[in-house]
This record gives C-alpha cells, structure tokens and sequence, in this order.
C-alpha cells in the first residue's frame, strides 16, 4: 500500500543511489555518464580534462546551478504527484477497479524510460545545447498539458457517466512521458552543470526536489482540495469546497512550467566551446554517445546483456517476484477510501514517514554491503508478505471503527503503525536488490547494465499491481436483495435493474479479500520454489555477468 498514491510503487517512489544513474522511487534514470557538452560556469579555460566546469571554493560558487537543479527536480515532482491523487480521487467517485487499471498504465513511463533514453542522449540542436534541446520543449509541452487539462478537467471528473477514465489515462500518461523524458534530460545536465568537486551534490539535488515536488503535487494538493480538511484546520467559516480545485492547481503549475522554462530557455547557457558539427546548426543532428558508441550501439548492447544466461535468469525473477504483494500494494489502499477513510488524511499520513524513508536505506545498507545481498531480500520476502495479509485484515476491520462522521485516532495510529511496518520491509528488498545491482553491473558499462536491471526490476511491480486492479471486480460476487425476482448484480446494467425492481446489490465476496489470499499464496510459492534460485545468483561468478562484448 502506497498511501499517497496507492497505486505503485511506487513502488514509489523510494530512492537514490549513484550520481549518474538516479533512481526515483525505486526507478532508474537513464542519464549518460560518458562525454558530454558542459556548463559555462566559470568561462573558458576554467574547465577540467572531461569538459565540467572546476569548483572553486567549495559549493557557494555554484548555489546558481545547485538551485536550479533542485527547482527542475520540484517542477518534475508536481505531474507525478498529481497523477498520484488521481486514483484516490476515481475511488472516492466509486469508478470500478478496472477502470484504476486502466488509469494505473500512467504510472509506467517511470519505468521504460530506458527505450527512448538513448535518444534523448544522442539527438538534439547543437546551437542550442544537447540537454535544453530535450529540457525546454519538454517543459513547454508540459505547461501547455497543464492548462489546457485545467479547463476540461472538471467535466472529465464530473460527467453524467461518471469519470471519463481512458481520457484521463491518456492525458496523465502523457504528462508522465514528458516528466520521464525530463528526468533524462534534467539527470544528463546535472553532471555537467556541477563541477567535479560538487558533482555529488546533483543526487541530492534529485532526491529532495522530486520528495518536495511529488509532496505538493500529491499530499499538499489533496489537503487543499478537501473541503473537509480545509474546513478543520484553515478556515474560521466552513464551506462545500475546499481552498483550490484541481483545474486551479493545474492552471497555477501550467503558468510556473511555461515562466521558468522561458528563464532558463534565455539565461541558462550551455558551454558553447562544447558544440560540435557546427556545419548541421539548423538540423536536428546525432551525436554518438561516445567516440564509437551511437544509438544503436546502445540498443544492441542492451539486448546482449538481456541474453546472458545469469541476467536472464535475474530478469525473470525480478518480473515475477512481486506477485504476490501485488493486492496489498496496489489495491489496499483504495479499499480504504472506499470505506470511508478521507484521502486527504490517508495522504498526510505519508508526512511521519518521511524520516523513516530517509533512514532506513542508511541502517539497511550495513547489511547489504557484503558479498550476498540477496540474503537480506529473501529474509523480508515473506515478511512483506504476511504484512499483505495484514493490510487485508485492516481493511476488514476498517467498517467496524468508523464513526459518525470520521474514525478515532487510534484507528489512525494503527494504519500508520501498518505502513511503518510495510516500508521496513519493502526498504529492506528494495535497497539488498539495488545492492546487487550495483555489485554484479560490469563496470565497463555501469550505466546501461545498473539502468536496465532497475529497469526490469521496476516493471515486476507494474505489471503485477494493473493486473490486480483489473481482476478485483470479477472476482468480486454481488446478490440482488430485496427485489421481487430473481436478479442479478454481475454488471453495472444488471445493478441499474435490480434497484429499479426495489432490490439492492450487497457484496457477499470481496475480489479484494480473494486476490490478496491468492497472492500470498503465489508469493509464498515462489519464495520456496524460486527464493534459493535467487540466492544462488549470488554464487555465480564474475565473469557470469560481464557483457560478453568485453571479455
């Protein structure tokens, strides 16, 4: 369960690891390390043998490009968190599960980013710089989204038949393309924008500015857009809406994208003693990622890393292993709001959570830093998954505590203790698999192979969590009760029908309770068939994972 977003990841969102390969919740940025055009912070001649800039006097010369970096990292964040609170808002307007599987797909960009990155790295105007030639159009187009959703959006939430969810999916994916492609862009800068000495600064950078962003994109927005809350905490008298709309927030953040893009579109320069093949300057031009290595170089490189026997193997694991956490990730906690628990606290519970998500990963990785990392992840595996069970078990429980209007503070302490408990094993997988990663990644291309592994490692947890949105509702059994005959509830005409007859449709089998049975069961399945096999990936020897194009 995910409470800000309750849907991935979200798989989220947790996070960081080296300077050139960024990870956001878990997902791999794919940015090139090798040479790239550099930021003119000091003038010519002020740069090192790799083209960046050379610190002078620690990081106060360069808060400039620090600052920027970290407000391009925010403006990233906001589109993510928006279309986190979706789902949680579909929920509280009673759309079917498989229509939150459907709007789920907006949620994978993040995590296949990998096929269009090297693209991003190679392709782009020369006169006006390899990352601005990604970073500025992508931002516009990212502004424009945003104000003109801001003017249909509301009848897109609020038609006669309900929720228009494909038109949504297709606009929210969207937005997430392009903040997925400005990761790139945004990651690739960072590591030259920054001189070597300071260089490190740019994961930082990363990490608090994407926390900050999805933080008001997600929990800040849904607090707001409560009339609830907003009527509790920030007014004196109370109102039927809250203080902004989500077609205000969309229009605020469409105009801060299309201001900022043009400032730095006009005082952010890039290195012009970089720019080469002047003769192409009004062409879009290729560039080879480095002096032998182009395009489709890289693809080719790819795929026979994929064939290694020993990735391989990993990678199939890595794609099936979240089965069976599949129900309590993506699905708790939209149960929750459907049984009445308000969104906007759900979200505000993430906030105590933010140190623990800060500290975990650095009391973890004392356990993941020698030889078997693995050992951590098989050891929490089937923590993590009793804890489903657990969450399955509150959302039982959650219709029984509920009051008049809101429910005790206890039952809130418990959700929270529930969470805490679910991200110390979730972290515990999540930092032991980066571990591996970054052990077993040869380190000739580091990049790609660390970028492909996060990159598989994050669609084991997509696929599984749309798919369990999609199968809550048939597997979910209804009963007519009350009409005069004998009726149906297995749709929503045959529903429409039995109150017409004077019935009414009662669940008599949660799909919820069903699928989070089962996939603990898958879960526990593979953890006996399957969790020593991964183990013993462990004991494979170096050369198992060396791109054979080096051995």
């Amino acid at each position: 369960m995910d409470l800000p977003e309750s849907s991935t990841a979200k798989n989220g969102r947790q996070r960081k690891t080296v300077v050139s390969w960024e990870m956001k919740d878990g997902e791999g940025s794919y940015s090139s390390s090798l040479p790239m055009e550099d930021e003119a912070l000091l003038g010519p001649g002020h740069e090192d043998d790799e083209g960046r800039p050379k610190g002078r006097g620690g990081i106060g010369t360069e808060l400039g490009s620090v600052s920027l970096l970290l407000f391009l990292y925010v403006l990233q964040g906001i589109p993510l968190g928006l279309a986190g609170s979706i789902p949680l808002i579909l929920q509280s307007k009673n759309v079917s599960y498989k229509d939150q599987a459907y709007f789920s797909f907006v949620f994978w960009p993040f995590s296949l980013k990998l096929l269009w990155a090297p693209l991003v790295d190679a392709l782009y105007f020369s006169r006006f710089g390899r990352r601005k030639s990604w970073l500025v159009p992508t931002q516009y187009l990212l502004g424009l989204f945003m104000l003109c959703l801001s003017a249909t959006v509301d009848s897109l939430l609020e038609s006669d038949r309900g929720p228009d969810v494909m038109t949504l999916t297709a606009v929210f994916f969207m937005l997430a393309f392009l903040a997925a492609t400005q990761d790139i862009a945004v990651d690739g800068w960072a590591l030259t924008m920054l001189s070597r000495d300071n260089v490190g600064y740019a994961s930082t950078c990363n990490s608090v500015g994407q926390t900050a962003g999805y933080f008001l994109g997600n929990v800040l927005f849904l607090a707001l857009e409560s009339a609830d809350f907003c009527n509790s905490y920030l007014r004196f008298e109370p109102k039927a809406t809250g203080i902004v709309t989500l077609s205000d927030f969309l229009f605020f953040w469409g105009v801060v994208f299309l201001v900022s893009t043009t400032l730095v579109a006009i005082f952010k320069k890039e290195n012009p003693r970089q720019q080469q093949h002047k003769k192409k300057k009004k062409k879009m031009m290729m560039m080879p990622l480095d002096e032998s290595q182009g395009v489709m170089e890289t693809y080719k490189l790819l795929i026979s890393i994929i064939k290694m026997p020993a990735v391989f193997t990993f990678c199939i694991l890595l794609l099936t292993a979240k089965v069976g956490f599949s129900a309590a990730d993506a699905v708790t906690g939209l149960k929750l709001v459907e049984e009445g628990v308000p969104k906007e606290k759900l979200a505000l519970l993430a906030v105590p959570m933010v140190p623990l998500q800060i500290l975990l990963p650095l009391l973890i990785s004392k356990y993941t830093a020698g030889p078997r990392p693995l050992d951590v992840y098989y050891k929490a595996f089937p923590c993590r998954l009793l804890i489903g069970l657990g969450y399955a078990v509150l959302v039982w429980w959650t219709p029984s505590v509920r009051q008049e209007k809101d429910f005790p503070l206890y039952y809130y302490a418990v959700v929270l203790f529930s969470y805490a408990v679910h991200q110390v094993a979730l972290y515990s997988m999540y930092v032991a698999s980066m571990a591996f990663n970054a052990k077993v990644s040869d380190p000739v291309i580091g990049g790609t192979y660390m970028t492909l592994l996060n990159t598989v490692t994050n669609l084991g947890g997509n696929w599984p969590s749309t798919l369990a949105l999609w199968l809550v509702d048939p597997l979910t059994l209804k009963e007519c009760r009350g009409a005069a005959a004998a009726q149906s509830c297995g749709s929503p005409e045959a529903a429409e029908l039995c109150s017409r007859m004077g019935g009414t449709c009662v669940t008599s089998l949660d799909g919820y309770y069903v699928e989070s049975l089962v996939c603990v069961l898958i879960g526990f399945s593979w953890w006996f068939l399957l969790g020593k096999r991964l183990k013993s990936l462990q004991d494979e020897t170096p050369s198992a994972w060396q791109c054979r194009t080096h051995k």
